[in-house]
């Protein structure tokens, strides 16, 4: 049996350590998932390996990330990040299958098909409600989510994983936000950074 080990990073650094290093115990490039906000520029020239600030992952991205272009191939996943502007997030960095469903869902509602956005997909990769809001959330206030398709076996590892390089899951996150008076993810409150 599978299943999808979600943790939710403060920094799109570590983040991406945490993703090579899944990819260096051999964990197949095509069950890693990311999607990071956008909203950092400073991270975002360090993310994508954009020093002139000028930005070239942005462009074009709808067009990439609607064609399954977030996908890397055989070169590891952050190589084939592509950007997407998704509601109550504003602009985030995917890549993997979570990112290819969350822009198939932001295609979609873009002409009016489809609803959902970021809760759908992660509801979709079957991530509780609860913890959707959750990682919806942290996603909004600037960080990355990284998602692991495993199977039972490796869920212990891959976790592990994921905790060493400073991920949170959702019931400790869930527990901060609340102790400040949040309930749930708003898709109408925007990036908040």
């Amino acid at each position: 049996m599978s299943r999808t080990v979600t943790r939710l990073f403060d920094s799109r650094t570590h983040a991406e350590a945490a993703i090579r290093d899944l990819e260096a115990a051999g964990f197949d490039t095509g069950r890693l998932s990311l999607i990071a906000s956008e909203t950092r520029s400073e991270e975002r020239r360090s993310f994508s390996g954009d020093r002139d600030g000028d930005n070239e992952t942005l462009e074009g991205a709808g067009e990439g990330a609607a064609t399954g272009g977030v996908i890397g191939a055989g070169v590891g996943l952050l190589a084939g990040l592509g950007a997407l502007a998704v509601p109550g997030l504003g602009p985030v960095l995917v890549a993997g299958w979570l990112g290819t469903t969350l822009a198939g869902a932001a295609t979609g509602a873009a002409v009016g098909g489809v609803t959902g956005g970021i809760l759908g997909a992660l509801k979709d990769a079957g991530v509780n409600d609860e913890d959707a809001h959750v990682y919806a959330e942290g996603v909004r206030r600037g960080g990355a989510l990284v998602s692991v398709r495993v199977d039972d076996a490796d869920a212990m590892r891959a976790d592990e994983i994921l905790a060493r390089h400073g991920g949170s899951d959702a019931s400790s996150r869930g527990q901060l936000y609340r102790s400040e008076g949040w309930t749930r993810f708003d898709e109408s409150a925007g990036a908040n950074i």
